[in-house]
């Protein structure tokens, strides 16, 4: 059958095709006449598919070594009630509340920095990636893609806003930051640092351990069926102009955006080998064990041991210094928010405001749509490692945030407290998921503040009834969670994206709806770039390149594409809840 998903619908399907729908909670579907089922019965629901992964999705072709990619069919929305049932007349009474998006873990990359570990992929996969000097124009058509879309795919309300969920930067350096704020604002943008001339990382190197693309030699990648493309790393850094987005945009801030590879504690130690001109190239087997171990448990070790390495332990490779790559604070980080050249759509500072850039406290609230509240965190804990927690101080303020914008909550031993002169639905934002939130080390900059976990904050959360959903990143995977299955109207949905460096490279459209039932809707919808499906290895131009940052993320030899692209239900989905008020 032809794909209803070139068609503009209406709203208002049958209830046989919202229950065809509902049933499918799965990715693989038994026949193709099933899929095309689920297909038709999740248009017939949207106000519009194109350009959604309702639409088309990415998917590999061939069988074995380097696959390439092309357009496949859609994914069907997926009915999730565990925390409320769902009622047969809501797509027909439905009133949209508030539609935005979300971008997160776009690791725009300085890869000729000298602080980068790229021989410990073997190890750490996100310290290599054969697609990593593409990182910007991938992005850059990531936008490119939001600005296409009209509004939410259910609801049809033009996005409010973006929100990106921190790890913007991948190494913490002012030169990325700048390229960050670019990528979200417009103008133009080289991707390139030290000699502008030339390219001066690992992937002109000569070393097998790298796809070394413009080259004829076999490394290890060639082997594995990467193609050789000429020109590809004087295109990747050359200048381009950034379109910008054309919707207000607001920031969170990441580990990456904190610390030394995400993981190491940036307490102005390594600040010179940052701007410096010595780049270690590649250690032996056994050492790079032992740094990549040291890295994930040990900061402090792993520290000793980078020094010892650049004190004539590893093979160092000259690379231009540069100024530009010296690493910022989180103070410099609100800071460079409030640029006015960064304004693009708004809102000046971006969620930051000159108290912030004066403080380093990264954390505060803004408007999602009338009578929806957005909270930010900051999840980052500046100890190291790249998991999070967050601080007493900030604890208690969000706590006094949520009681502002409520009139009713539950106290510690389940009572009902009426205090509030407000409700507000609230849509929390973090970098860090609640599992990645155990990291309790003390903050080396508030040493006697307590540090409180991710099982604490759904605590919290829980006995706020106008709580709706949590939305975050950080794990590089598309994952949807129900908290609060016992008691319904204590209940939130988690929705955790993938990132936008790794396949399968997503941003995700949220869309809120009363269903004049007792019941709310929170609507995900998953997107890909811009960037066309077929890949042409001649081709350097912008869509080219692009183009080839999705279908390199897909075969990156030290990824595990299937287990960051989730599952049906963590996909496109339709998140049922009980109306708080």
């Amino acid at each position: 059958m032809r794909s209803p998903s070139r068609r503009r619908f209406l709203t208002g399907a049958s209830a046989t095709a919202a229950a065809a729908a509902m049933s499918l909670l799965d990715s693989r579907y038994a026949s193709a006449a099933s899929r095309d089922r689920a297909l038709a019965a999740t248009a017939a629901r949207a106000v519009r598919v194109e350009g959604t992964t309702l639409e088309q999705v990415a998917t590999a072709t061939g069988t074995g070594g380097y696959r390439r990619l092309a357009a496949g069919p859609g994914w069907p929305v997926v009915v999730r009630t565990e925390l409320a049932a769902a009622g047969g007349a809501r797509d027909t009474a439905r009133t949209g509340l508030a539609s935005f998006v979300q971008f997160t873990d776009l690791h725009l990359a300085d890869t000729e920095s000298p602080v980068r570990f790229e021989y410990l992929a073997p190890y750490i996969d996100s310290a290599h990636r054969p697609q990593e000097a593409l990182t910007v124009r991938g992005a850059s058509s990531l936008v490119e893609r939001v600005n296409s879309l009209s509004g939410g795919p259910y609801t049809g309300l033009p996005f409010s806003l973006v929100m990106a969920t921190g790890d913007n930067t991948d190494n913490h350096e002012q030169v990325e930051l700048d390229w960050y704020l670019s990528v979200m604002s417009g103008g133009r943008i080289t991707p390139n640092t030290g000699d502008a001339s030339r390219y001066e990382g690992v992937q002109n190197s000569g070393s097998a351990a790298y796809w070394n693309p413009e080259s004829s030699f076999q490394d290890t990648y060639k082997k594995a069926g990467f193609p050789q493309v000429p020109g590809f790393l004087a295109a990747a850094g050359s200048a381009f102009t950034a379109p910008g987005l054309s919707t207000p945009w607001y920031t969170t801030v990441g580990n990456h955006d904190d610390s030394i590879e995400g993981t190491l504690p940036d307490l102005g130690l390594l600040g010179s080998l940052y701007t410096g001109g010595s780049k270690i190239e590649g250690v032996d087997d056994a050492t790079a064990a032992k740094l990549a171990d040291a890295i994930q448990h040990n900061p402090a070790a792993a520290v000793t041991l980078l020094g010892q390495l650049l004190a004539g332990g590893a093979p160092i490779r000259h690379v231009t210094p540069d100024e530009r790559r010296a690493p910022f604070t989180p103070k410099q980080f609100a800071q460079a928010h409030l640029d006015p050249a960064h304004t693009g759509p708004g809102p000046f500072g971006h969620g930051f405001t000159s108290a912030m850039a004066s403080s380093g406290k990264l954390y505060y609230t803004f408007p999602i749509a009338d009578g929806v509240l957005g909270i930010s965190l900051d999840t980052t804990n500046r100890a190291g490692w790249a998991d999070g927690s967050i601080g007493t101080a900030q604890l208690k303020w969000l706590e006094s945030v949520l009681q502002s914008y409520s009139t009713h909550w539950y106290d510690t031993d389940g009572n009902v407290v009426r205090r509030g002169s407000q409700d507000q639905l609230i849509v929390l934002f973090s970098h860090h998921t609640s599992t990645t939130m155990g990291n309790t080390l003390p903050d080396p900059y508030n040493l006697f503040e307590g540090r409180h976990t991710g099982a604490e904050l759904v605590t919290l959360l829980q006995r706020y009834p106008n709580v709706v959903a949590w939305v975050n990143g950080h794990t590089h995977a598309n994952q949807i969670t129900a908290h609060g299955h016992a008691v319904p109207e204590r209940a939130f949905w988690e929705v955790n994206t993938a990132s936008h460096v790794d396949f399968p490279q997503h941003a995700r459209l949220l869309e809120i709806a009363d269903n004049g039932d007792g019941t709310l809707s929170l609507f995900t919808t998953l997107v890909e770039s811009a960037a066309p499906y077929a890949t042409d290895f001649g081709s350097t131009s912008d869509a080219g390149l692009a183009a080839l940052y999705r279908e390199l993320s897909f075969n990156d030899l030290y990824a595990t594409p299937a287990a960051k692209l989730g599952a049906a239900p963590d996909h496109n989905t339709e998140l049922l809840l009980p109306k708080p008020f």
